[in-house]
């Protein structure tokens, strides 16, 4: 059965108000038992390690074999393994056959049995490489996209949709009991974890795609050894100088395909003289090419923008393929980002515009957002739109215009700005100058006048912030992955807004800030002093290990 057949039964999902899932019923999820540690949440936390430490090292197999401390497989060792559940990030979660030994594995499903070898080893435990496929997983669907199993992007195209969203809300359930160490026997537990709110469209979903130049093609089955060839396309898993060529990618928009289909037919031409960025001798022209897809606010028709990022600004060796990919009706607009750095970022220090506008418009919650080439804006846009929809309930404004709202880690200002219509005023703080700018050039465009921008680094505030603005009524924070810093933490606790809606785009370092706010930092003798009311997974990015979360908390 092919994956789109199989995601036309699901429900659809323009809000979060599920109250069952019956369609979840015939999936069965093989998860670890909460007495021990639970292998689905050993997982590597960016920058603030929140790690939960691993399987308990006296359990053992159901037959009463050896505990699990006296089994450390070696490197290289070959094992014959079953998948038995889904762990953060997408990796696979296996046990030792006789002692109950956790072995994580990339691209693993649940019941896939394989043979894997073990490449690194971690005290609690340890990864493993899939080198075969005894029995296949379950839930198994056709992937559509010819480059599944080889693109780091789409790792669960062949399970299918209902089970993908079951084991990440098992993920997020996970979590929140085994590192936010909330009690799942309380018989309020239940209510607090909402069902996970799917996305309605699992394929065509992103607004943005970065693809790489490279001078070294690669290959998938010929033991990851390059061909020699320039390539455009995605970096190979694992590598920074080896690029998978692609002709077409399924998560965004068709009119995107199509400049990447131009692009791939003209871009090698010799006659063009242009070539790849090589990552080892610093020497070329081309480094990433950006396509990123808007809304044009009059008419509703899509408008595509395109983004060159060169290690120099030499316009007239891309005016032939400015040219070609303008004969798109969606193109209206075509800039490049000259980055002259060693680096493999895709922001340059300069910025031009090739053709058209310099930024492109998108629709979110009733509002107008200007989109430029290196802006951040929620890749998704319209379960951004269920998602804010989501923040906007927990928020919980009266709408008489007395609340005071904070907006920690705001972005370009988009949840801000659309809690502005029913807030006093809301302060914005964010560390990206340009994404500040943003924000402000967006409170114009939209006639909003009660919201201020200021720009600083959250992860270095003194006991002088919030000084500048009145008591918040209600916080809203959005961190990156690390998630919040101690000294941001400390200020939550100190200043006790009334209602704080935790959003975040890592459930590990979520549920790790969470214990903190409602349970306290014993080692900093701070108390908590918010009880979780909800929290609710929303699935942003399908075929990903990625999981969104709306917490709701409020004083205790």
């Amino acid at each position: 059965m092919c994956a789109a057949a199989a995601v036309t039964s699901l429900p659809q999902c323009g809000t979060r108000r599920i109250s069952a899932r019956p369609w979840f019923s015939s999936i069965p999820i093989r998860c670890i038992s909460s007495s021990n540690a639970n292998p689905a949440v050993d997982v590597d936390i960016d920058v603030d390690s929140a790690r939960t430490t691993g399987a308990d090292s006296s359990s053992t197999s159901a037959s009463g074999g050896r505990s699990s401390s006296s089994f450390f497989p070696k490197k290289n060792q070959t094992l014959e393994l079953v998948c038995e559940s889904l762990g953060f990030k997408g990796k696979g979660i296996c046990k030792a056959a006789d002692t109950g030994f956790v072995l994580m594995c990339d691209r693993a499903l649940p019941g896939e049995r394989f043979i894997g070898r073990v490449s690194r080893k971690k005290s609690p435990y340890a990864e493993v490489k899939k080198l075969k496929t005894i029995v296949p997983h379950d839930h198994m669907v056709e992937a559509p996209c010819q480059y599944a199993s080889y693109c780091g992007g789409c790792k669960t195209q062949n399970l299918s949709y209902e089970a993908q969203i079951k084991y990440k809300e098992q993920q997020v359930h996970d979590l929140i009991v085994h590192v936010g160490k909330f009690d799942h026997r309380d018989s309020k537990f239940a209510d607090v974890i909402k069902p996970i709110v799917p996305c309605q469209e699992q394929y065509h979903y992103r607004n943005k795609m970065e693809f790489s130049f490279g001078t070294d093609k690669w290959v998938p089955d010929v033991k990851e050894k390059n061909e020699q060839g320039f390539a455009l396309g995605l970096h190979a898993p694992g590598f920074f100088d080896k690029v998978l060529d692609v002709d077409k990618c399924l998560l965004q928009s068709e009119a995107a395909n199509k400049v990447l289909a131009i692009m791939q037919e003209n871009w090698r031409d010799p006659n063009l003289s242009l070539s790849p960025y090589n990552v080892h001798t610093h020497f070329g022209f081309l480094k990433h090419l950006m396509i990123r897809t808007g809304r044009n606010i009059s008419n509703g028709f899509p408008e595509l923008m395109v983004n060159f990022v060169t290690s120099s600004y030499k316009p007239e060796l891309l005016e032939p393929l400015v040219e070609k990919i303008t004969t798109i009706p969606e193109v209206v607009s075509v800039m490049n980002n000259v980055n002259t750095s060693v680096g493999n970022t895709s922001v340059g220090e300069q910025e031009y515009t090739l053709y058209g506008k310099s930024a492109i418009t998108e629709m979110l919650r009733g509002l107008s957002f200007q989109i430029s080439a290196n802006s951040f804006f929620q890749t998704n846009t319209k379960q951004a739109d269920v998602l804010y929809e989501i923040i906007e309930e927990c928020a919980g404004l009266r709408g008489d215009g007395s609340e005071i709202v904070l907006d920690l880690f705001c972005g370009t200002g988009t949840i801000g700005l659309t809690l502005a219509r029913r807030a006093g005023h809301v302060y914005g703080y964010e560390v990206v100058p340009e994404a500040i700018l943003d924000a402000r050039r967006n409170a114009e465009l939209n006639n909003i006048h009660n919201a201020t921008f200021i720009q600083g680094d959250l992860n270095k505030i003194n006991d002088s912030f919030g000084k500048e603005f009145p008591r918040p009524d209600i916080i809203i924070s959005d961190p990156t992955r690390p998630g919040m810093h101690m000294k941001l933490i400390k200020y939550l606790l100190k200043v006790r807004a009334p209602r704080l809606v935790y959003v975040s785009c890592n459930p590990a370092t979520c549920a790790r800030d969470l214990d903190y706010l409602c349970h306290g930092v014993s080692e900093q003798g701070l108390s908590g002093c918010y009880h979780l009311k909800s929290i609710t997974p929303v699935d942003m990015f399908p075929h990903t290990p990625h999981i969104e979360c709306v917490c709701l908390l409020e004083l205790a």
